[in-house]
């Protein structure tokens, strides 16, 4: 089933212009209504009659209206854009403030036709409590909306209710009631420390019977914090899921975010017997790929579905097995961001054992030593012939090649497309370096239409294509990055929101195209490993327009000079939204730089 969660929405100047024009047909709708109900009072009888009507009328309790006036950025839920009226449709949001909440659940008991839209069950399966914004993954509700929602709301939806989500501000007000949610199946925990998560496992036991007697998908987000995370609150907490959930079949504990990469160790985990028989899909975020090979060593006998993101691919420490055949399993992914040089000895071995695997999925950036590019030939040969009942491989290879004692010949492209079209794979993309460069090669294969997210070390090679589904871009070369490179890049990215820039190399072409280039989805920005060219490339208003870039990654040197400490005018303008600056520098940074940099809330540190 398809459940639909509340979402919101940005008022435009354009939508209040027709929210107005509804409320002003709306107010002569009851003043003629007002004027006929006076003129058919044609006798004393029926004015008398009248009156005793209006007097009722004024007796009542006044609707309710929401709090404050609307105005252009805040929201109400797509529930009401939909439906009613087609006057409150918007532009999308990604940062919303808890405030607005409230202005939805103000409209509950305003009028019938409100309450029937925002408490219509069709829309409330999925009920969500949390709010999302930028940096903070979610916001908390204010006590007083909770207050609302819990007293008001809750009790006319929560037998509808299917799926919940809630965070530590509203758990208790929400969750934790034991008459409420008799069809709930499906729970998420969002923005949670480990520590206070765990309290609430051990602690509640509305919850350890909610999740022993009714949950079946549970997904698990631990807050994006300073400090790091207790790995073995964090390892007990997973342990303590299964053993709790004795019905879970899909778990999700703590997602991938581009920004947030918090994992765990799993060594905490018992060894001996199954720790879990019903669970089929599991999608987890561990640090080191012995975790990986200790969830597939049986303690999860019955999965079928693995999706694992591994901070680091490294040698294994452990004597776990890697060898006993998985053929339970029928759809693992794989996404590891980090170099790793244990491709062919950890990672080849593992994907052989999955003999009935239907769907793989891999991400990876291979470093080789005197070994070739990662084509379709090795792809087919190493991994695809020991998967006969394969039908979709969606992949994403960055090889870096590094020669010592071999002279490799690298492939050309030609070779690269010829070693995919002779395996007979649908539509592929590839770049790669056909010479060496200070002793290594890069290529880069991938499949298309492009799947993921983010999209590594793209350099000067690169072939072009789209790319709309990446919001995560890092691009690495030895040799400079000019103008017309970027110009492609905002093009064949166009919703790119996190870009990286590594490159020390100088541009060579100072003087730039007139050509104006603009990321129009760009928050992010990273020019922390990069030159001062590539500051002066995306600051300065006549190259580039940064209208959305609320983030910056900057040397505090090269900050200072392509700003002229912080009176040049030419950067003022992407500079102008600017929230979050990291620089290198460990005192305070200069008492004008508000007025340069004028939406400024935090500054960050970095070495």
């Amino acid at each position: 089933m398809n459940y639909r969660s509340i979402v919101f929405r940005e008022f435009t100047h354009e939508s209040f212009q027709r929210i107005e024009r509804y409320r002003q047909e709306e107010s002569e709708c009851i003043a003629s209504e007002q004027l006929e109900q006076q003129t058919i009072c044609k006798d004393d009888h029926d004015k008398h009659r009248c009156m005793i009507k209006s007097s009722k009328n004024e007796t009542k309790e006044p609707k309710r209206m929401p709090n404050k006036e609307l105005a252009v950025g805040e929201t109400l839920p797509r529930v009401l854009q939909h439906r009613f009226p087609s006057e409150l449709i918007g532009e999308p949001v990604e940062e919303i403030d808890s405030y607005y909440l409230d202005v939805l659940y103000s409209l509950v008991d305003v009028n019938e036709q409100f309450d029937r839209l925002v408490l219509n069950p069709l829309y409330i399966h999925n009920f969500d409590l949390s709010t999302k914004s930028l940096f903070d993954d979610t916001s908390s509700i204010s006590d007083q909306v909770l207050d609302r929602i819990y007293k008001k709301v809750l009790p006319r939806i929560h037998q509808h209710i299917n799926k919940l989500t809630v965070e530590p501000h509203s758990i208790e007000h929400i969750l934790l009631n034991v008459n409420f949610y008799p069809q709930l199946f499906s729970l998420s925990f969002v923005n949670f420390e480990e520590e206070i998560l765990y309290q609430y496992l051990t602690g509640d036991s509305i919850l350890q019977r909610r999740l022993i007697e009714q949950i079946t998908h549970l997904s698990i987000s631990i807050r994006n914090k300073i400090k790091p995370i207790v790995f073995e609150i964090f390892s007990n907490v997973f342990i303590l899921i299964l053993s709790l959930c004795k019905r879970l079949i899909n778990l999700n504990f703590c997602q991938l975010f581009p920004d947030q990469m918090w994992s765990f160790n799993i060594f905490a985990l018992p060894s001996t017997s199954c720790m879990s028989l019903t669970l089929t899909q599991l999608k987890i975020n561990v640090n080191t790929f012995d975790a990986c090979l200790y969830l597939l060593d049986g303690r999860l006998d019955n999965l079928s579905i693995l999706i694992i993101n591994i901070l680091k691919i490294s040698c294994k420490l452990s004597n776990i097995d890697n060898m006993k055949k998985l053929y339970k399993l029928k759809y693992f992914s794989l996404i590891s961001f980090d170099d790793t040089l244990y491709y062919d000895d950890e990672i080849i071995p593992l994907l052989r054992r999955m003999i009935n695997l239907e769907e793989l999925i891999l991400s990876l950036s291979v470093i080789r030593i005197d070994l070739n590019y990662i084509d379709g030939t090795h792809l087919y040969e190493e991994i695809q012939s020991y998967m006969p009942q394969l039908n979709k491989l969606i992949f994403s290879i960055n090889t870096t090649v590094i020669k010592k004692n071999i002279n490799i010949v690298f492939p050309s492209n030609k070779d690269i497309q010829h070693s995919f079209i002779e395996r007979e794979y649908q539509q592929v993309g590839f770049y790669a370096d056909s010479t060496v460069i200070e002793g290594e090669g890069r290529c880069h294969v991938y499949s298309l239409p492009y799947q993921f997210e983010t999209f590594l070390h793209l350099n000067n090679s690169f072939q072009g294509g789209i790319f709309n589904k990446v919001r995560c871009l890092t691009m690495t070369d030895e040799r400079s990055f000019e103008h017309e490179l970027f110009k492609i890049i905002s093009q064949d990215f166009p919703f790119l929101e996190k870009l990286t820039i590594c490159n020390e190399k100088p541009q060579k072409n100072k003087q730039h195209s007139s050509t104006l280039i603009t990321f129009s989805h760009l928050t992010f920005l990273d020019l922390k490993p990069a030159h001062m060219n590539y500051a002066k490339q995306f600051l300065l208003e006549q190259n580039t327009r940064l209208p959305r870039l609320l983030t910056l990654n900057i040397r505090y040197k090269t900050l200072t000079k392509v700003t002229n400490n912080f009176t040049n005018n030419a950067t003022r303008l992407n500079c102008s939204k600017l929230k979050y600056l990291h620089v290198n520098k460990f005192y305070d940074l200069p008492s004008n730089i508000h007025q340069y940099f004028p939406s400024l809330l935090l500054k960050y540190h970095f070495c």
